[in-house]
Formats: structure tokens, sequence, C-alpha cells
């Protein structure tokens, strides 16, 4: 049984963008799905699709990789909060990564959201992961 699904699920990213994979399966849950959403929506990832397969079904991810340098697009993708010792921050003290240029997802109470979101929207909340 994992204690962490989300370390998990980041590790299973590095893990296939180090071994240069195009597609990474991993088991689904709501929070890793909205995580993915996010990672969509910011351009790290090239596309994703949710498998209903069997009890907890799961992910596909499509990683994405510069044409030309063949550079994945995720140097780093690091988890903050993590089960023995949770990460909070409010509104005003949310971390920016590396000045504005990667993001960190934060679990709010209106949803999973980037840094600049959660500043926007005036709302903090559980620092999952930093990504650039």
């Amino acid at each position: 049984m994992l204690t962490d699904p989300i370390a998990d699920y980041l590790t299973r990213i590095r893990n296939a963008i180090k071994a240069r994979h195009r597609v990474v399966e991993i088991p689904a849950s709501n929070l890793k799905k909205e995580i993915t959403k996010v990672l969509f929506e910011k351009g790290y990832i090239q596309s994703y699709k949710f498998d209903e397969n069997g009890p907890q079904g799961s992910i596909k991810i499509a990683l994405k990789y510069n044409p030309v340098t063949k550079q994945p697009a995720i140097v780093k993708l690091q988890r903050v909060s993590k089960p023995g010792l949770r990460q909070y921050a409010g509104a005003a003290e949310v971390p920016r990564v590396l000045s504005g240029l990667g993001i960190t997802i934060i679990s709010t109470s209106k949803g999973v959201m980037t840094d600049k979101e959660a500043r926007t929207m005036n709302v903090g909340g559980e620092l999952l992961c930093q990504v650039y």
C-alpha cells in the first residue's frame, strides 16, 4: 500500500521522462486527475486520457518533448507537502518558482490550481508540488 499516492504519481512521471518514454500510465484518483489537468493547461504535458477500466481507473499521460532538441518540457517535478509534514500557505505567502517561470500546484477550497491563480483569487491552501 502506498502512503503517498501523489509522490508516486510524480515519481512515475519523473522516471518516464528520464527513460525518454512517450506515454506513462498511472493509477487514477480525483486529485491526480486535477493535477494532470493543470499540467496540461500550463503546457507541461502533451495530452492525457482518463481510462475508467476497473474499480480505480488509470491516467495515460503523453509527455511533451522539444521536437528539435528532444529535451523534456518538465525539467524538475518536486513534491512540497508530504504526509509527515504538510505545507500550507495563505494567498500572500504562496511561493514563486524561478521568479514566476515555474508553477506551484496548490490544493485550495476552490479546487486544484496554480500559484498565480491562487494569488488572483486570494485563496491559500496545501502546496502539492512545484514544476519547472
